[in-house]
């Protein structure tokens, strides 16, 4: 059986290292040398300046680089007000000499300086298909930056009736987000200290003293308390240190009303996330009081990587969120488009090679045991290992699901499977050949040989997949659907047949 015919399309997305993040800059300290703080020393440089040259300096910032930012003395300001706290002498300052205390304090960071790969795409808010048959999307990416370090940028554009795609252009700015506590649920937050290793009696006996829903400000108020007392034990000490942790890794992330999508970049806040947020599975849920965006991502704090959870109504307002259950450990998780008999659903990889089903009444609760559902190894293409590459998508034969596997050289080539829509731990159907593997220009890159993508969609009778190649850039594939379903039916009455369900 020959494999589905694959039509790429001539968008290609190339990392830009000219989109730059203004970012707070914190000078490090020369350890040893001084009991001064350099953020101090800093600071009283900057009062030195002479008043006649504050506006000099300030002026020439302005002309370098108010170009490359949206709103820079806004920008300048805030990052002026992140150390002001550090020293006596920042009161009774002009504005002009704010603003330059805030250059010196900031840095700009190329978001995109060493790759824009693994996208996923989504129907955009509001995706009523035009006149035309038109569909306006939202497109995730990782970008890769200096370090290695991982952020999440958006694009926008439209799906045309013929097949095709156009993606809107840049506005030249790149905006990042204004962070915010949320309010916390203290019987969450209680099972995730305990699951991140918290005594439990302990855990029991603190949280007492918060209310069901506590603020960041009510959190911090009990820590102190309890850090007060010089008597507290070290388990005690440590279960303090983690409900920090653990509330900081909780944030809402939120841009102006007036940025592009395309502005917009998640970039790492939390400290579980600290080292990269990277390969983000965006899916458009649909439940009875309504539409909301989801996405699992990797956070990674350069020792440790785990799933976290993104809740966004508008792709303005980001809620940042950590899991509980058996999956906080893995990577590759990817939750359905929609409750599967009332409970929320998602495709894992427990043992980091096969794809399993997991529910969950709650979207950030996974304790339930995940079922495998499909194993590589009885085709060459997916031998070392396989995964989900993004959201499964539903279909009149079944779930969809975009896959990955890693076969001889460590090459990465994305496949199909297909689930029952009633029972999708009963897979229905697996293309014994590749979907999409790297072609000749799409081989060399960061990381060569790699086919990535972190979800598609239908539209117009073709499945569309944005994909990144090497860890370099991305692109976007379409496939005929009919064509595609045809062949995983087939493909799984030809292992009936045979004899072979190769289950989980």
């Amino acid at each position: 059986m020959t494999g589905v015919r694959a039509h790429r399309l001539s968008t290609v997305l190339r990392p830009d290292p000219r989109r730059v993040l203004a970012r707070p800059f914190v000078p490090g300290e020369w350890g040893g040398i001084s009991t001064t703080s350099r953020v101090t020393a800093v600071i009283d440089r900057v009062l030195a300046i002479p008043d006649a040259e504050v506006g000099t300096v300030l002026g020439q910032v302005k002309d370098t680089f108010a170009g490359r930012h949206h709103d820079l003395d806004a920008l300048l300001r805030r990052h002026a007000a992140m150390v002001q706290s550090s020293h006596d002498g920042l009161v009774d300052l002009s504005d002009e000499r704010v603003r330059l205390l805030g250059a010196y304090f900031t840095q700009e960071y190329a978001i995109e300086a060493a790759a824009l790969t693994n996208p996923s795409m989504v129907a955009a808010p509001d995706p009523a298909t035009t006149s035309d048959g038109d569909l306006p999307f939202i497109m995730s990416a990782r970008a890769i930056g200096e370090g290695h370090l991982s952020s999440i940028v958006f694009r926008s554009g439209v799906l045309d009736a013929a097949g095709g795609a156009q993606v809107d252009p840049l506005s030249g700015y790149v905006v990042g987000a204004q962070r915010s506590a949320p309010a916390y649920d203290a019987a969450m937050f209680s099972r995730q200290l305990v699951t991140a290793g918290a005594d439990a009696d302990i855990v029991a006996a603190l949280l007492r003293h918060l209310p069901p829903r506590f603020s960041m400000e009510e959190l911090e108020s009990w820590l102190h308390a309890f850090t007060a007392d010089q008597s507290v034990d070290k388990a005690t000490h440590d279960m303090l240190r983690l409900s920090h942790w653990l509330a900081s890794t909780n944030y809402i992330a939120s841009f102006p009303d007036d940025s592009q999508v395309g502005d917009r970049v998640l970039f790492p806040a939390g400290p579980s996330e600290s080292r990269g947020m990277e390969d983000a599975r965006f899916v458009r849920f649909v439940d009875d009081d309504g539409v909301r965006y989801y996405a699992t991502y990797t956070a990674y704090d350069g020792f440790t990587v785990r799933p976290q959870l993104i809740e966004t109504p508008d792709f303005r307002s980001f809620r940042i969120l950590t899991l509980h259950g058996v999956e906080d450990q893995t990577k590759g998780m990817a939750l359905f488009p929609r409750r599967i008999d009332g409970r929320y659903a998602a495709l894992t990889r427990p043992d980091r090679e096969s794809i399993a089903f997991a529910t969950s009444d709650h979207p950030r609760d996974w304790e339930a045991e995940p079922a495998v559902v499909w194993r590589p190894g009885t085709v060459t293409w997916d031998l070392i290992q396989l995964g989900n590459n993004g959201s499964p998508i539903e279909t009149d034969a079944g779930w969809l699901v975009l896959t990955h596997g890693v076969g001889p050289m460590r090459r990465y080539a994305i496949g199909a499977l297909l689930l029952d829509l009633h029972d999708p731990v009963r897979p229905l159907g697996y293309l014994p050949h590749a979907l999409l593997e790297p072609a000749g220009d799409e081989r060399d890159g960061y990381v060569p040989n790699v086919v990535y993508s972190c979800g598609g969609l239908v539209h117009a009778d073709n499945l569309v997949v944005p994909y990144g190649f090497s860890d370099t850039g991305s692109a976007i594939a379409t496939f005929p659907l009919a064509e595609l379903l045809d062949r995983l039916v087939r493909s799984g009455r030809a292992r009936l047949n045979g004899g072979s369900t190769r289950p989980g």
